[in-house]
């Protein structure tokens, strides 16, 4: 039966700082340090494990402590890790400043042990999505895209940043949801970020069925082919950490669109997640299920 959700994609352990007073660049800052499992790929697991969708994680991590304890945290939320690959070496890491209000200034992603993660073969028989992060290098990121299409299983690309989205472009076609900023749009079709509806246009002329553009305060917009595109407000929330946001926004989309839901009332769900996870401390925010099964609150 088709109802996996199979993630490939980025584990690592988050390394974040957050300055107590607004930052001062180019010296030392008071502050305080977490370290937590994150990677993008890892964090959409973690977070679908938690909202109760069954769901398998592809991806590779060190035959280290931090490999251990990412480990350890992402079976724990409920996703499947048996077909992360333990590699000789160190887990990948992300280095994140964040300022006292807890937006981001500055990271260092160092993920190269995801280039470990040798797809030789992708079993999806029993997949009803697949979710691509764009941490993967080009050949496993076409490896797998290939794998759905003849497996006739729909895939969601998360491109990470603008540089992977750039990476990663042409292989954007035919896929069934892409979830972009405005910048990693541009960085998909070459347009400047302001033409960010003749960019969505293209995706869809590459045969892109859903464009989830994602503009942090100022909300989303889903882009439907042969649909107008839908406007939906942040949800409002109270900083304390950007970091997993966009991963929980994600999640949550997916698990109501395993549900059921159409694309507009799951990027509804997808942004009440997101507000979760600022307003917390963690990564990937433990109870984010029950958060997001409480009615919603009445403006």
């Amino acid at each position: 039966m088709r109802q996996w959700v199979v993630v490939v994609g980025g584990t690592n352990m988050d390394v974040v700082a957050r300055t107590s007073a607004p930052l001062v660049p180019a010296t030392s800052n008071p502050g305080h340090t977490r370290i937590s499992p994150g990677g993008v790929g890892r964090n959409i697991a973690a977070c679908l494990g938690l909202l109760g969708a069954p769901v398998r994680l592809v991806s590779a991590v060190g035959d280290d402590a931090f490999g251990d304890e990412a480990l350890r945290v992402t079976a724990a939320c409920g996703a499947d890790v048996s077909a992360v690959r333990r590699a000789t070496g160190t887990t990948g890491t992300y280095t994140a400043v964040l300022d006292d209000r807890g937006e981001l200034v500055a990271a260092v992603s160092d993920m190269a042990i995801v280039d470990e993660l040798v797809l030789e073969t992708v079993h999806l028989t029993d997949a009803a999505l697949v979710v691509l992060d764009g941490n993967l290098a080009h050949a496993q990121a076409a490896r797998v895209v290939a794998a759905a299409a003849d497996a006739g299983v729909p895939l969601a690309f998360e491109p990470v940043s603008v540089a992977k989205a750039a990476r990663l472009a042409d292989l954007v076609h035919d896929l069934f949801l892409v979830t972009p900023n405005t910048d990693e749009l541009a960085a998909l079709t070459g347009r400047p970020a302001a033409d960010w509806r003749a960019s969505v246009g293209d995706l869809h002329d590459r045969g892109v069925e859903h464009v989830w553009l994602r503009q942090g305060a100022s909300g989303s917009w889903v882009c439907s082919r042969g649909d107008e595109p839908t406007h939906l407000p942040a949800a409002a929330a109270t900083v304390v950490d950007v970091t997993g946001a966009g991963d929980a926004m994600l999640a949550a989309w997916v698990a109501a669109w395993l549900r059921g839901a159409d694309p507009v009332t799951a990027a509804h769900l997808g942004h009440r997640a997101a507000a979760a996870t600022v307003e917390s401390p963690h990564t990937v925010r433990p109870d984010l299920g029950d958060v997001l099964a409480r009615p919603e609150e009445s403006p």
